[in-house]
């Protein structure tokens, strides 16, 4: 597959990237119901791992921010992924920032953009997880969900709680997104004042929804690598104390020095891809030494390879989403992956 995608690639890379990208996910639904991607899709073995009760079919997952509004489920589960995470959503719809809002450095093997979470709302969402058969045969699907832009920071906390009551019943798992760059004053959020303000009002929320649904879904939290240690440790310290179950790493940067004269170097938004490399293993470094093993890290950003997918898992995290990567390397990236992590 990655022959024939290379051969794609180049004509993809001459139109508009978002263009690209939703021609790219229309087509690969298609081949998925004509029966034609496990044909061309090598697909890993199977390679369990569990971890905050979930048993994830192997270690390498799809990444927030690819699939927004759960409409590629089924095609995109059917490369192979051992966990597939959607969004992320808001509770209201909203069309997200102007466009052009994505641009690629293939220099760098990176992507900036500004996206500002573009979504359907989290209802229609919902209701596109629930007709997959990805979801009805119980595979590992994780909801990513963020604040509108129309709603104040102060009010953030009300937002997410609605979107975790909207998806609770359907999620394998909940992630609470408070690190995208795009979203104004978003990464405020990472703060200790605000941070724990929210933690406490989802704490509280998680708990009255596993009344009600008689089960306690696994929380989680994405964070930026643009933090510094004393904000790292402060973070971990706040997820154990208010029981999150586990800690993504990283999202994009804001960050321009590894792009600096390059075409689009200088466009806002978040970079993703090589150049996210390491920074976001730092991060996973310093909260592994934080955390003590005491919850698990879930590494992203600049996984290109093989290599650099074990390079995360080296530095303390247990299992990988990939995004930029497939936009440079096509599909066969998630079997690479999943064979350099899996255990002899």
């Amino acid at each position: 597959m990655i022959d024939r995608y290379s051969l794609l690639r180049p004509w993809l890379f001459c139109l508009d990237p978002e263009q690209a990208h939703n021609l790219t996910l229309s087509n690969l639904d298609r081949a998925q119901r004509w029966g034609l991607l496990d044909k061309l899709i090598t697909k890993p073995i199977a390679d369990p791992q569990t971890l905050c009760g979930i048993t994830f079919q192997n270690p390498v997952g799809l990444a927030a921010g690819l699939d927004k509004d759960g409409k590629h489920i089924d095609s995109l589960a059917a490369l192979g992924f051992g966990f597939l995470e959607i969004g992320t959503v808001t509770p209201r719809p909203q069309p997200g920032n102007a466009k052009p809002r994505m641009f690629r450095l293939p220099q760098a093997q990176a992507i900036i953009n500004r996206m500002g979470f573009n979504n359907d709302g989290v209802d229609a969402c919902v209701a596109r997880v629930r007709r997959s058969t990805f979801w009805q045969n119980g595979g590992v699907l994780g909801l990513n969900i963020g604040k509108n832009a129309s709603t104040p920071i102060e009010d953030a906390a009300s937002d997410y709680v609605l979107a975790m009551d909207a998806v609770y019943e359907i999620a394998t798992y909940i992630t609470v997104n408070i690190s995208s760059p795009n979203t104004q004053n978003l990464r405020a959020l990472q703060g200790e004042e605000m941070l724990r303000g929210l933690l406490r009002k989802l704490d509280d929320a998680r708990k009255r929804l596993s009344d009600r649904h008689g089960v306690l879904k696994p929380l989680f939290l994405k964070i930026a690598p643009d933090l510094d240690q004393e904000v790292i440790h402060l973070i971990a310290d706040l997820l154990i104390e208010y029981g999150i179950d586990a800690v993504i790493a990283t999202n994009t940067t804001v960050a321009r020095e590894s792009v600096q004269g390059m075409e689009h170097g200088n466009e806002t938004g978040g970079l993703s891809g090589a150049p996210v490399r390491a920074a976001s293993n730092k991060v996973i470094r310093s909260l592994k030494a934080r955390l003590q093993d005491q919850l698990p890290i879930i590494g992203v950003g600049g996984i290109i390879s093989g290599a650099d997918a074990r390079e995360k898992i080296m530095a303390g995290a247990s299992l990988v989403q990939l995004y930029s990567g497939l936009i440079y390397r096509g599909p066969d990236l998630v079997n690479e992956c999943a064979k350099a992590l899996r255990q002899p």
